[in-house]
């Protein structure tokens, strides 16, 4: 399988022809490129993780394409028929796995309601915790995606994340907040995190790929 980053919170993993999208939001290049999508997976109903538009063009290539999210996109995503999951939910979508973990968006400030969120362990080797610090208890992660840059983290707390999932790889998510500074350090930290644990950071950029 190929894993590739898109812009912001976005990414695409291709099994032979066969995609699975996973938060297709506005801050996103519009994916045009879509042919084979089975599934689209968004964590939460902000919109810099899922769009209208993204779903709509997505579902004009693939009609039969399944939606995933926690209830909170399914009542915003009026006219698309979205499958609720929750945490603890199994689903297999051929040739995907998916696990769902968490139910809470991380706290951006007291004053903004949290949302409902879940992170995803696709294939039982691809983990992204969507805009949350929840940690797949009990799973050996092959590759993260880490996020990078956010109004409700700061760079300790995603270290200390990563430190607690441990992944052998990782790659960058959420950083389109950043400047190119911005970006250059936090894949320093993260970076730092990783490899102190023995594994390797990836400092993806839209476009570039991982096998999986």
């Amino acid at each position: 399988m190929n894993l590739t980053k898109l812009e912001h919170a976005a990414f695409v993993i291709d099994n032979d022809g066969e995609r699975l999208i996973v938060d297709p939001g506005a801050f996103t290049t519009p994916i045009t490129d879509a042919a084979g999508t089975v599934a689209v997976v968004i964590t939460h109903e902000h919109p810099d993780h899922w769009t209208p538009e993204q779903l709509q063009r997505i579902r004009s290539i693939n009609p039969n394409v399944r939606i995933f999210g926690p209830a909170g996109v399914a009542r915003a995503a009026e006219g698309f028929d979205v499958t609720v999951v929750e945490a603890g939910d199994e689903v297999d979508v051929e040739p995907f796995s998916l696990r769902f973990f968490g139910g809470k968006h991380a706290v951006i400030h007291p004053s903004i309601p949290i949302v409902d969120n879940l992170g995803v362990l696709i294939d039982g080797a691809v983990y992204y915790g969507g805009d949350s610090f929840t940690v797949p208890e009990g799973v050996e992660v092959d590759l993260m995606a880490v996020p990078a840059g956010a109004p409700w983290l700061k760079i300790s707390e995603v270290m200390d994340f990563v430190a607690e999932v441990a992944p052998k790889r990782s790659f960058p998510t959420h950083e389109m907040v950043l400047s190119r500074v911005g970006k250059d350090m936090s894949n320093q930290r993260i970076a730092s995190v990783v490899e102190s644990g023995g594994g390797e950071h990836f400092p993806l950029e839209p476009g570039e790929s991982i096998e999986v």
